[in-house]
Parts: C-alpha cells; structure tokens; sequence
C-alpha cells in the first residue's frame, strides 16, 4: 500500500462526520484494487500500517472538543444584545461599539450619565459598562424600549433632587472618594487608575470619549483597556 503519512492533521478532525469516514479518506483506489476489501483496508489504517492515525477513542475526542468548541464560538456572538438592532442614537451605536470588548475582558468602560428620571428629578452616576453587560439583559437598551439610567447599585450615583449619594465597587473597580479632584476608579485587573476629572487626563491605557446624543443631557464614556486582543490591538474608540 502506498505511503500516505501526514495526510491527517488533528485541526481538521471535524471534517469528518464518523471515524470510518476519517478512516476512508486515507484509503486510495490502488489500496482498495489489491486488498479488496474496503474492512481490511480500514483495519490497517486503525492500526497504524497505513500513513498516520489515530485510534477510535482519540478520534472521538478530539471530534467532541471540535464541537464542544464550534458551540461556545457560536454561544459568544449570540451573547451580543446589539447584533441586528437599528442603532439611531448616536449612545446606542457607541455602546454597541464596545460590547464585544467588554464582555470578553478586553476593555472594561465605565459611562458617566446625568438625565432627569422619570420623577423629573435631576441624576447622574457612573456606570461599570462590562459589569451591567453580565449582569442584565441589554437588549432592551438596544432595541429602545428602556433607557439605560445609573442605579445607587451602580460605581456612583446621585440624585440632585434629594442629594442622596451612592457609591459601590463592582467587579472591575473600586471607588476612590479620598481624592481632593473628584472620584478615582482603580481597576481590579491591572491595578491602574481612571481619572474621571474633565480637567486632567484619565489616566494609562484609557481614554475619555464624550459622546453627543439625543438621550440624555450629558454622556462620557471612559474605556480602560485591560488586554490587547489576540489578534491585533486594542485602538481606542470614537464615535
């Protein structure tokens, strides 16, 4: 039989529906025309007569972490709450900009809001972006059935109107309020600090985007990058 080593890779084992299959794509028409049996060619491939192979139970694992991988691959893009919506606010598209990053760690940003609530009373707070994305659903935001508002959960918040004051880590940052400037968040990751002073720089590896919108008074975003991506790097973003 013909030599046919290195025909089979271990990446491309999920081109093949069943073991035998795998087995036959190493079988040549010549192979088959002196043994005659397609059973006995398969045996000898399986037993390492013929070019490399691998064994059943090797084959089967590799398939079942090929599928078990196919699955988390697809499982992560249908995690993002914006694909497919019509983005007309200039906040929405913005949001949807960085979600990928924030879910997969890249970058954590943080978005400072100040409205009125629905009480008419004046708000404002900043908002750890990745930690809300895990920790509601965001495709009422997108699709513009609710407005995304700060919480007395969230980083910082408060309320104008009754002066009450919140402030709270969350699983990216915790919260300075000993700072003569104004708040300071550190991130948990990389133990950097984001200024959120207008008048001072926001600190290393993140950047402050102010963002014009038809939702609200006033919107800042604050994108701290934590890892470059595996694939290029992490170029900070604009609207």
């Amino acid at each position: 039989m013909e030599d046919d080593s290195g025909v089979f890779a271990g990446e491309t084992v999920e081109e093949f529906r069943t073991y035998e299959d795998f087995l036959d794509s190493q079988i040549k028409p010549l192979d088959l025309f002196y043994l005659e049996d397609q059973e006995l060619a398969r045996q000898l491939v399986e037993l390492g007569h013929k070019g490399s192979s691998l064994e059943r139970e090797e084959f089967e694992t590799r398939k079942a972490a090929a599928e078990a991988s196919r699955l988390a691959s697809g499982s992560q893009k249908k995690k993002l709450a914006s694909t497919g919506k019509e983005l007309k606010d200039n906040f929405l598209r913005a949001l949807a900009e960085r979600e990928e990053a924030n879910r997969s760690g890249e970058m954590t940003s943080i978005i400072f809001i100040r409205d009125r609530n629905s009480h008419g009373q004046e708000i404002s707070g900043y908002i750890d972006y990745s930690h809300r994305l895990k920790s509601e659903d965001f495709e009422p935001y997108f699709s513009g059935k609710k407005r995304l508002m700060p919480k007395p959960t969230d980083l910082s918040f408060y309320n104008w109107g009754t002066q009450v004051a919140k402030h709270n880590a969350s699983s990216n940052y915790e919260v300075i309020t000993e700072n003569p400037s104004g708040l300071l968040f550190k991130c948990k990751n990389d133990r950097k600090i984001l200024n959120v002073d207008p008048e001072a720089t926001p600190g290393d590896s993140s950047i402050r985007t102010p963002v014009q919108c038809d939702l609200y008074v006033h919107v800042v975003i604050y994108d701290h990058v934590t890892r470059k991506p595996a694939t290029s790097s992490c170029a900070p973003l604009s609207n």
